[in-house]
């Protein structure tokens, strides 16, 4: 996984005790946003955190992601309390899902606008490619085009999210979990490749084939570094 590469060189900085281990997942943090900005899969909306420990993550600053600049500090929010005045309402999201899932470790709230179009058909991306197959066998769909603004509903959202790696909501954008924040970042690029082709396929009046259970197990490998691969080429010149 990425988590366990830049973690590593992160420790080796200073460690869990040491003022770098901060500042590395400030700047892991700004780097995947500034990510999701420049490949347009957010505008002025959407957020990304990173788990910090069992009890805390990290989340980028309320603003447009692509304008966050170097050194831009992001807010440590509890797993277990309440939100922080200064933090957007839709960050319960993350908590919630942080409280449930202790494999993810990095969450990517996001406004992809192939994906958007899918979801107010009531459709979420097939599996049909080998970047969709990390999605298999299906994305569920929140069918509620409102915004997340009090605990039940972003419990509810979670729960509805279950183990899968993301969930679209319906003309509200993509909810995806990881076990780091640079995967998050790769997987939400991977969903809008998905939904890309399948409306594609669509427009040419074509009905896409499904990656059947098999090819999809077999496909959605990480070998070849290829998270990795399309990390560096989402963050291809960021400043930091």
């Amino acid at each position: 996984m990425i988590k366990d590469r830049l973690d590593a060189s992160a420790d080796a900085t200073g460690g869990a005790l040491g003022p770098d281990f901060r500042e590395a997942r400030e700047r892991r943090l700004r780097r995947a946003a500034r990510a999701l900005g420049k490949h347009g899969l957010v505008h002025a909306y959407g957020h990304c955190s990173l788990r910090v420990d069992d009890d805390h993550f990290l989340v980028c600053a309320p603003k447009p992601l692509a304008t966050i600049a170097p050194g831009e500090a992001g807010t440590l929010v509890s797993i277990h309390g309440e939100l922080p005045p200064d933090v957007l309402g839709e960050v319960r999201i993350h908590r919630e899902i942080y409280r449930r899932r202790r494999d993810v470790g990095g969450i990517v709230r996001s406004m992809p606008p192939k994906a958007m179009s899918l979801s107010v058909m009531g459709r979420t991306p097939m599996p049909t490619h080998g970047m969709g197959a990390y999605f298999a066998p299906a994305i569920p769909l929140w069918n509620d085009p409102q915004l997340i603004r009090n605990d039940s509903e972003a419990q509810r959202i979670a729960g509805q999210l279950g183990d899968a790696p993301a969930i679209v909501m319906r003309g509200n954008g993509v909810v995806v979990a990881a076990p780091s924040v640079e995967d998050a970042v790769v997987l939400t690029w991977y969903l809008e490749d998905a939904a890309r082709i399948e409306l594609d396929c669509l427009a040419a009046g074509v009905a896409p084939i499904r990656l059947d259970e098999d090819e999809a197990r077999r496909r959605a490998t990480r070998s070849g570094r290829i998270f990795e691969r399309m990390w560096d080429f989402l963050t291809h010149g960021d400043p930091e």
